[in-house]
């Protein structure tokens, strides 16, 4: 499957790179897409993956190899995957969304393009989260409403969005086997005084030194709890998905696929 990979020199589009080249009977990368300011442009994706020579090159407008790929996997930042999206529209190309932090607007934008493409928009791609996902899902529904429920996401200093796109998809999974809006019951971090509210789901964003992504999901009942953690020691594993994802779309009809989907969870 030939794939371009947009912000190759960041911490994900590296990882994506490297993961691509280990399974040249699976993929073949055709370009990557950058900053059009950065120096890069126009040379070797290896320049900024640190690995050996790709044979493919860093282009500053995605229009510029659309045509030349079967599929694009995106981790960038919105305004950069907002043009990535609506190139794939206009070309009829899957899409692996792993960017995190769009607005209200914005995901409406990525919901109609969906209805003309594939398009899998995943704020985790590891298979042990979705996983997780999934015991989120059995635990809320037999135990969650005798549970105070807090969601923890731990991140490095860096990361832009608080809470984690993880954990709003752990919160909406919750919300949605309790049968109530996330919006209604949602509380972000706690402060003064006041007892816990009926239904609250609680979130704490941890955003310190170099940690690598961690999620916390406490189900807090009378005289007991339950606490479901995942930790991440390695991001390669979120582009081992995102790939997974991408062979997935192939030849799918237009929809919006889950990662739960794409790993046949």
């Amino acid at each position: 499957m030939k794939i371009v990979i947009t912000a190759p020199s960041g911490k994900m589009g590296k990882l994506v790179v490297r993961e691509a080249l280990k399974r040249k009977g699976d993929f073949e990368i055709v370009g990557a897409v950058g900053n059009p300011e950065r120096d890069y442009i126009a040379k070797d994706i290896s320049v900024v993956s640190k690995t050996d020579e790709v044979g493919a090159i860093i282009y500053g407008d995605i229009e510029e190899i659309i045509d030349k790929c079967d599929g694009v996997i995106d981790f960038s930042i919105t305004s950069l995957s907002m043009k990535v999206v609506a190139s794939c529209v206009k070309h009829n190309k899957p899409l692996v969304l792993g960017t995190t932090g769009f607005t209200d607007e914005e995901e409406k934008i990525i919901k109609d393009a969906s209805s003309k493409i594939a398009i899998t928009e995943s704020h985790n791609t590891s298979l042990a989260v979705n996983l997780m996902y999934k015991l989120v899902e059995t635990l809320t529904k037999t135990i969650g409403k005798d549970s105070d429920i807090d969601i923890i996401d731990y991140h490095d200093n860096k990361k832009l969005d608080a809470p984690s796109g993880t954990g709003k998809v752990i919160g909406n999974i919750v919300a949605e086997n309790l049968n109530v809006k996330l919006s209604d019951v949602a509380k972000y971090g706690r402060v003064g005084k006041g007892i816990r509210g009926e239904n609250e789901i609680t979130f704490h964003s941890v955003r310190s030194g170099n940690i690598s992504s961690s999620h916390t999901v406490i189900f807090g009942m009378d005289g007991e709890r339950i606490e479901l953690t995942h930790h991440s020691y390695d991001f390669g594993t979120f582009a081992k998905g995102a790939l997974t994802c991408m062979l997935y779309l192939k030849d799918k009809n237009p929809g919006l696929y889950s990662s739960i989907d794409c790993f046949g969870l």
